[in-house]
């Protein structure tokens, strides 16, 4: 396996995190995206459109309003969350596992002067840049039902970026553990889609028994929806800055345990 490269003439790099070596490894990542981007842009927003489309449509005439909010704008604002969790936290898994395991792409990035930590990250980041731009699509859709511009929305983006962030450094970790491309079968069926459907995406996690509610109050992703439903529909308030807090611990948590988890496979 590979090992962490010191530049031409044996002088170790100082910066734990140099741009860089981030800008390096991104480039590579964008250039790659040119060629493929139609197809998993597609994919990233059509999901959660259609999840938008089938749902408003097929329940705004049963359940007409919740919380005091129509039912499809409710929606529409949730759905980013899903937006977000679908272009983060696949990609994270199937990519990393393809690069490490079958292009040996990583092995060939750490023969240049980077390291595993700035690797990771850069990855990372890349992808959740993408998720930050993809969570929008369900709110742009959200336009044509009859959801308002308001400011927060502005926030939207940045919210989505810190969601993908801990997401796609999820599943890093996830693909740094399995054994085979087809372990991601568990994690899709037994932990990511839970997690969408109890996150108040659908219905307010109000209504839920209370342990289960309990548990959904400590998904991130039910934090995501909450920050991005109250900057969309102008209910911003101090609860927010708890939402925001799980999201950036969630990040901070998940990005260390990626680079532990696939920095030892990765360096022998």
């Amino acid at each position: 396996m590979s090992s962490p490269a010191t530049p031409a003439g044996g002088v170790r790099r100082i910066g734990r995190l140099e741009p860089a070596a981030l800008a390096g490894v991104m480039s590579r990542d964008v250039a790659v995206f040119g060629r493929y981007w139609k197809a998993t842009t597609f994919s990233s927003v059509v999901q959660p459109t259609i999840y938008l489309l089938a749902f408003g449509l097929g329940f705004r005439s049963l359940v007409p309003h919740v919380l005091h909010v129509k039912y499809v704008l409710y929606l529409s604002t949730g759905v980013v969350a899903t937006a977000v969790l679908f272009s983060s936290a696949f990609p994270g898994m199937f990519n990393t596992f393809v690069r490490w395991q079958f292009q040996r792409t990583y092995d060939a990035i750490l023969a240049a002067p980077v390291d595993t930590e700035e690797l990771i990250t850069a990855e990372v980041l890349w992808i959740s840049l993408r998720a930050g731009v993809y969570g929008v699509a369900p709110l742009l859709v959200g336009f044509a039902f009859g959801l308002e511009p308001e400011a927060g929305m502005l926030l939207v983006p940045l919210i989505g970026f810190v969601t993908g962030f801990g997401f796609a450094a999820f599943g890093v970790a996830v693909a740094a553990i399995a054994k085979t491309i087809d372990n991601f079968n568990y994690i899709t069926s037994a932990v990511l889609t839970p997690m969408f459907l109890v996150a108040g995406t659908f219905f307010p996690v109000t209504n839920l028994p209370a342990g289960i509610r309990t548990i959904a109050q400590i998904n991130p992703l039910y934090h995501c929806v909450q920050l991005v439903r109250d900057a969309s529909l102008g209910g911003l308030g101090t609860a927010d800055l708890g939402h925001a807090g799980v999201l950036i611990a969630f990040a901070v948590v998940m990005w260390r345990l990626a680079i532990w988890q696939l920095g030892k496979r990765l360096v022998d």
